[in-house]
């Protein structure tokens, strides 16, 4: 298993490692500042999530461009991409919901900001599994 880690290529397998780190406590700092009722940090956290997606997504794909030989792709690396790509989708309604928190401090939008950035941060915690047991 260590020896399979020297062999791969440095960069993009650091920048997907540092930008997944990145953007897992982003979320999970944005969830927590939810819960707590702090609108401006939760939608500050949030923002600082999209920069570290694009950094964990590139450092994916250059790896994948790099090393990805299989005839199909396993199930880790389908899961991985799978909650990248619509993982995306959750972060940009969490964030926007933390806006219009932000903005006009309804209890709905505090409410969907928490829910989204759980449930984004269950995905994110299903991907980490699964690329770290190397599912099927």
């Amino acid at each position: 298993m260590i020896a399979a880690a020297f062999s791969r290529p440095f960069w993009p397998l650091f920048l997907h490692v540092l930008g997944a780190m990145t953007l897992f406590g982003a979320v999970l700092a944005a969830l927590i500042l939810a819960l707590a009722g702090q609108r401006r940090t939760t939608f500050l956290a949030l923002l600082t999530a999209v920069p570290a997606w694009v950094v964990m997504r590139a450092g994916a794909q250059w790896i994948y461009t790099k090393e990805g030989k299989w005839p199909t792709n396993p199930t880790w690396i389908s899961i991985g991409f799978d909650v990248a790509d619509m993982g995306l989708i959750v972060l940009l309604l969490a964030l926007g919901a933390a806006f219009w928190w932000r903005r006009g401090g309804s209890a709905h939008a505090a409410r969907a900001t928490a829910a989204l950035s759980g449930i984004y941060i269950a995905l994110l915690a299903l991907a980490w599994l699964a690329m770290s047991g190397k599912w099927g």
